[in-house]
């Protein structure tokens, strides 16, 4: 159990930087998460009562609709031969499998950013543009020459700026090819950029305060066969802690039982979870290259 936790933390890159709830119960309840709506200052005029705001507060359903489990049999023979090193393969490997899944379902959501068009296709995704700058993505149209510039990622952010987005909790999250092209670029490559010790999953430094990761599990917001301008696509995610929502019935749970009809342990780790976006419009997609 401790190795399967500790292998499923270790290969947590997004979900460690989402909001995370705990909850109890079973598939297919739903969570009401409270959304309020941001007020405003009003003048206060003397010898009269304050104005009240009225309440339009919302919420935000998450559905706890996500069950997955990883399953071995270790038979007798196989334990007496290799036990300890097999058992810790099969937990470290259930452990990395699930944190995967995770990873890659709130990834997904990034199709419901902007204005939720369930598609890569949204106000909220973009793609740098190699004559034009940072454009609004369309399909078929990024080609290899349209790579990542700092001047891109600048106006990304002064869209997160204009939006109202804390400036707390920023992170940028990358695929491996735009790590490669970061580290093409002399300034990114300097101490303030690479701390050399990394103490977050994932995390290869910082950019203009916004703390940036490497994830495998990037989406694929554009096939290379749909993309006949250029290739696959990733979709490399700027957001905000409260973009994003994790609702956990078991974090961690993984069990094994003797079965004689197979003379053989079965181990089984499993998880049940939600993801939903909390808040759409404060996030935004950078399409690079794959």
């Amino acid at each position: 159990g401790d190795v399967y936790k500790r292998q499923y933390e270790k290969s947590l890159v997004l979900a460690n930087l989402v909001k995370k709830m705990g909850m109890t119960g079973k598939k297919g309840d739903t969570i009401n998460i409270p959304a309020p709506v941001r007020g405003e200052a009003v003048a206060k005029t003397s010898g009269t009562a304050v104005s009240i705001q009225g309440n339009t507060e919302g919420n935000v359903p998450v559905l706890i609709d996500k069950h997955f489990e990883y399953s071995r049999l270790i038979e007798d023979i196989t334990e007496v031969q290799a036990l300890s090193s097999l058992r810790q393969f099969y937990t470290g490997d259930a452990g990395y499998a699930l944190a995967r899944q995770v990873d890659t379902d709130l990834h997904a959501l990034a199709k419901d950013l902007g204005n939720a068009q369930n598609s890569y296709v949204n106000t909220a995704s973009f793609y740098c543009d190699a004559s034009t700058g940072l454009t609004a993505y369309a399909v078929d149209t990024v080609t290899t020459a349209d790579v990542f510039t700092d001047v891109c990622f600048r106006d990304l952010i002064q869209k997160m700026d204009d939006a109202d987005v804390p400036f707390d909790n920023r992170c940028f999250v990358i695929p491996p090819s735009l790590r490669n092209a970061i580290m093409g670029v002399e300034r990114y490559v300097s101490s303030d950029f690479v701390s050399g010790k990394p103490v977050e999953n994932g995390k290869i430094g910082n950019l203009y305060g916004i703390d940036v990761f490497v994830s495998t599990n990037c989406a694929v917001s554009e096939t290379a066969s749909a993309n006949s301008a250029g290739g696959e696509l990733k979709a490399a995610l700027l957001l905000h802690k409260d973009t994003f929502v994790l609702a956990e019935q078991m974090g961690v749970r993984s069990q094994t039982q003797y079965k004689q009809e197979w003379l053989a342990n079965l181990y089984t780790a499993d998880q049940l979870y939600g993801v939903k976006a909390l808040r759409p419009d404060s996030a935004f997609i950078m399409n690079v290259n794959a």
